[in-house]
């Protein structure tokens, strides 16, 4: 599926896209607001894609790859989360920070999971002092619904946030933030 952007080409993951994916997630720059993310061997990033893939199989709709024109820009879109929601997710080169792609990739992914089920709020984790993507989400108009510890996280002082498009339902908040 390719689904033109504005300036971008968003695309499904592939297996050929292991060493650029490997690359952004195992770049400090990148993970470093969010080291639960951080990805030091292959393995993980090919886990990742076929999960990706397992995902759009499935969902009909999950993380794409970004591209403008040959360059390769990062990842994001929308994926079921929990079977409950759409979780909004993106991550770019640092190359490509502050050209507003995070935008354009996520507001796709917005528009696309609505079209595919439109009942399930969108919704988007975060870690606290993550400010260029929390800056993006609140663009794209979702709200703070929820802020707690961050399991998982090496630092123990850390505080995930929930953001959505929608007030959730309790069950909704409960399978999202007790995970």
């Amino acid at each position: 599926m390719v689904d033109p952007v504005e300036r971008l080409v968003l695309r499904v993951p592939e297996t050929a896209d292991l060493e650029r994916l490997f690359a952004l997630y195992s770049d400090p720059r990148v993970w470093g607001p969010d080291p639960v993310s951080r990805q030091d061997d292959r393995a993980q990033t090919e886990q990742m894609i076929a999960n990706w893939r397992a995902a759009w199989a499935r969902d009909g709709l999950g993380m794409w790859t970004a591209w403008d024109g040959d360059e390769f820009v990062g990842i994001g879109g929308c994926a079921v989360r929990f079977a409950v929601a759409w979780n909004l997710g993106f991550r770019l080169r640092p190359a490509c920070w502050g050209r507003g792609y995070a935008h354009e990739i996520s507001a796709a992914g917005i528009a696309a999971a609505r079209r595919r089920r439109p009942e399930l709020p969108v919704t988007a984790f975060l870690v606290e002092g993550n400010d260029r993507s929390l800056r993006t989400v609140e663009r794209l108009g979702l709200k703070r619904v929820w802020r707690g510890p961050d399991a998982g996280n090496p630092d123990p002082t850390a505080i995930r946030l929930l953001y959505s498009d929608q007030l959730l339902e309790p069950n909704v908040l409960t399978a999202l933030t007790e995970r």
